[in-house]
Formats: C-alpha cells, structure tokens, sequence
C-alpha cells in the first residue's frame, strides 16, 4: 500500500468529494456523494447503477515500493530464482503448484488462463479465456514462435540455474461461490513456500500436475481457515483435470502448425500422469 501513497494513476474509478478514489468491492460502503467513473455526481440513496466500472485499474512506478531490491535496475541484470504465472480460475487449478521442469513450466505458462469477466468485454463471462503468460495482446508475431523462444532460454544454460515455475491461482471458490483463500497480505504464505522451495528445500509432493505444498508445509499460523478449505485448495480433481485436458487439446489447435514438440509432449505427458498417478 506504501507504493501507491502518492503519484498513482486510478482509471475507471469513482472519486470521493475529498479527491479520494473508491470502487466497489473496495472494502467500506459508498460515501453518501461520489462522482462516478464517467465524471457524473452519483448519490448512494438514488443510485441505479455502479460508481465505478467493473473493470477499475491502477498503475505506478515500480520505484515507488519501499522494499524493492536495490539492484532492481542493475547495469549487470538481476539473478531470477522464481517466476510466477497465473490466472483467475474459480475451480480445477489449485492455490499454488510447481513445474517438474522448465520445459514443463512453460507448457503451464502457455495453457493459464482466466475465467472470464466484466474485464475482457465480452458476452463469454465464466468460460475460461487462456492467454500464454498473458502476452496474447502483444505478441507481435506468430504466438508459437513466441512459445518456442521461452523453450530456447532452457537450453541455453543448465537446468539448475534456470528459475523455478510456479502457477498460482488466488481465486479457487467453494460451491456457495465464496473465495476460499484470503488473498491480499495472506498470499506472503504462499511467497515463503516458494523462497523456501528455491532454496531447496524439500517441502513437496509429486501430483500429475506438479510439485504441491501440503497443508504442513505452508505457514498458516494465524490464519482463520478451516482445514477442509485448505485441503480443497491444495487438492488435485483428477476428473476436472482429464477436462482440463480436453479444453487445452482444443485449444491448443489454434498454433499450428507452428506449435513446438515440446508443448504436445507435456499434454500428452499431463494426460499419462493423470491415468497412472
């Protein structure tokens, strides 16, 4: 919160008559008075619509975060030990899991996506929209070639240098359509584990989709969440996935003939792990 104190730009936002911002879902009620995102007064009592667009965003300078690394902008790059993809899936991915490679973290990264919503401007919402390591919109060339160049960095040195995958997914829901996983500060929990599994410790377990923390291997202390939520988050539905599966193959379809080997070959070893695993 620190980082947005001050020279941050709000767009499609309601603004409060204290030149504040306020959006729905920010977590207190509407002042009595805003004005609306298309520079409109909006009173609560005679309200008809929202304050702010579904679609609200803000941006702001990396530079502005008090606890970025001081190398940050280094002349000589800075040493990468994690990446983390994701997307926003109510169901099937669970909150945190590994690639066993990179070749296998960058198929994760091709097949993420996202459940769509109010963001994406369409009349698909709640079908799952993937986009490769959310670069659709800007890859300027044919996607596959894209893919193939994220495959070319791992050969390019050993294995045991090259970052860990990790894909996270902070939106699981339970069947009364509530987030299972607090998010926000609690998502720190989720940061230790990957510190620690970039510094080699073994705290994981094989599933066909990846290496996953149990529920003793994350730092819970604190945290108000029964243990059945946990467990749902941290759990692998070997029936969803097989329709995961199926989703992807389809998808998949739309690269050729340019899509790499290497992507086909983690599908088909995907499918394998979950048959036999």
């Amino acid at each position: 919160m620190k980082s947005i104190e001050k020279n941050t730009i709000f767009t499609n936002v309601a603004m409060t008559d204290d030149g504040d911002v306020w959006w729905e879902g920010i977590g207190y009620d509407a002042p009595d008075h805003l004005i609306d995102w298309q520079g409109n007064d909006w009173y609560k009592a005679t309200a008809t619509k929202p304050a702010a667009h579904p679609n609200a965003r803000f941006t702001v300078s990396a530079a502005q975060c008090p606890v970025i690394a001081d190398e940050w902008e280094s002349n000589d790059g800075v040493p990468i030990s994690a990446i983390l993809i994701g997307g926003r899936r109510p169901n099937t991915v669970p909150l945190i899991h590994e690639s066993f490679s990179w070749q296998h973290g960058i198929f994760m990264g091709t097949i993420m996506g996202s459940e769509i919503t109010a963001a994406t401007i369409s009349n698909q919402i709640g079908q799952v929209r993937r986009d490769p390591f959310a670069m659709l919109p800007f890859i300027g060339y044919h996607a596959g070639d894209y893919l193939k160049h994220w495959l070319d960095i791992g050969k390019m040195t050993t294995p045991s240098l090259l970052p860990k995958i990790f894909y996270v997914n902070w939106f699981r829901k339970d069947q009364n359509n509530h987030f299972l996983w607090h998010g926000f500060g609690d998502n720190s929990r989720i940061l230790k584990w990957i510190f620690e599994r970039t510094d080699g410790l073994n705290k994981a377990h094989k599933t066909p989709i990846g290496w996953m923390p149990s529920r003793d291997d994350l730092d819970l202390s604190g945290l108000s969440v029964n243990p059945e939520s946990i467990d749902l988050l941290l759990s692998v539905n070997r029936e969803e996935w097989v329709k995961e599966c199926q989703s992807i193959e389809e998808y998949l379809k739309r690269y050729e003939p340019k899509l790499p080997n290497e992507i086909r070959q983690e599908l088909f070893n995907l499918v394998e792990r979950l048959k036999t695993e």
